[in-house]
């Protein structure tokens, strides 16, 4: 069974740091694409990064490229985003979420196994 528990959420102000965790269990690590998605009320889930090891495949959006950065520990059991240089509109629901021995894609809806959530909120 797969799960995903995040942690790391919190409110800053902007210009701040924080850095997300999933950590995930129950499927096969290497060849699985781990993505970060955001989402505020009333608009749909966007990615913000992905990574799949096994094909050597990391994305970040446009929207945070340069200031965020997904990573993995070197077991690949935990994905990080860290996020730098936060700005108000980064504020959201992050979901990490898993596309169990896969190739990794944009949409949400490519991804069947899902976190819990964590908020992030940015002050100016």
């Amino acid at each position: 069974q797969v799960q995903l528990v995040e942690s790391g959420g919190g409110s800053v102000q902007a210009g701040g740091s924080l850095r997300l965790s999933c950590t995930g269990s129950g499927y096969a690590f290497h060849y699985t694409c781990m993505g970060w998605f955001r989402q505020v009320p009333g608009k749909e889930r966007e990615v913000v990064a992905l990574v799949n090891p096994g094909f050597g495949y990391i994305y970040h959006a446009d929207s945070v490229r340069g200031r965020f950065t997904i990573s993995q520990d070197n077991v690949e059991t935990t994905t990080y985003l860290q996020m730098n240089d936060l700005k108000p509109e980064d504020t959201a629901m992050y979901y990490c979420a898993a596309r169990v021995t896969s190739t990794c894609y944009r949409s949400p809806s490519a991804f069947g196994h899902w976190g819990q959530g964590t908020q992030v909120t940015v002050s100016s």
